[in-house]
């Protein structure tokens, strides 16, 4: 098959849909190339996750020109513009804007890993009810119910130190 572009043999193949009309598009490396890259002008994940970071909460402009990470130097305003971050400390500099980003993208804002599969049951609740518990304690955080918060983050203290 030939692309449809320069008459190269076609490589990728694209298929898309606008308002339920399909169109293919056959396409050589080169062609494939330079629509991603119109593409990703047109809509690029920068500007998606830069519209899912400004969804939260509205970042005051003087905080976010300010906010730098301490260890490469990346502003959060670029972060903002290219999508990515510069490093793993960008993650503990920029944490109070990230926090909303990463729960409407991933469901959670912390990463909980997978249990092993052989894992007993009985070890798998106990995770679980922790996990949970943290979750409680941070909702009761942010709804600034800090009796609870405080009840809380002592049985979590307890289940953690019974478990070293």
């Amino acid at each position: 098959m030939k692309c449809d572009l320069c008459n190269k043999k076609a490589t990728v193949h694209l298929t898309e849909i606008v308002d339920e009309q399909m169109t293919e598009m056959h396409l050589c490396e080169d062609c494939a190339r330079e629509k991603s890259v119109q593409m990703e002008q047109q809509f690029g994940l920068a500007d998606l996750l830069a519209g899912l970071a400004d969804f939260g909460k509205q970042v005051k402009k003087d905080e976010s020109v300010n906010l730098k990470c301490t260890n490469c130097g990346m502003s959060y305003e670029d972060f903002r513009k290219f999508g990515r971050l510069g490093c793993s400390e960008c993650y503990p500099s920029f944490k109070m804007h990230l926090a909303t980003l990463l729960k409407k993208i991933h469901g959670a804002n912390q990463h909980f890993g997978k249990t092993p599969v052989k894992m007993p049951p009985s070890e798998k609740k106990k995770i679980e009810n922790l996990q949970d518990m943290k979750n409680k304690l941070l909702d009761a955080i942010q709804s600034e119910n800090f009796e609870l918060a405080a009840q809380l983050r002592d049985q979590i203290r307890n289940l953690e130190s019974k478990e070293k």
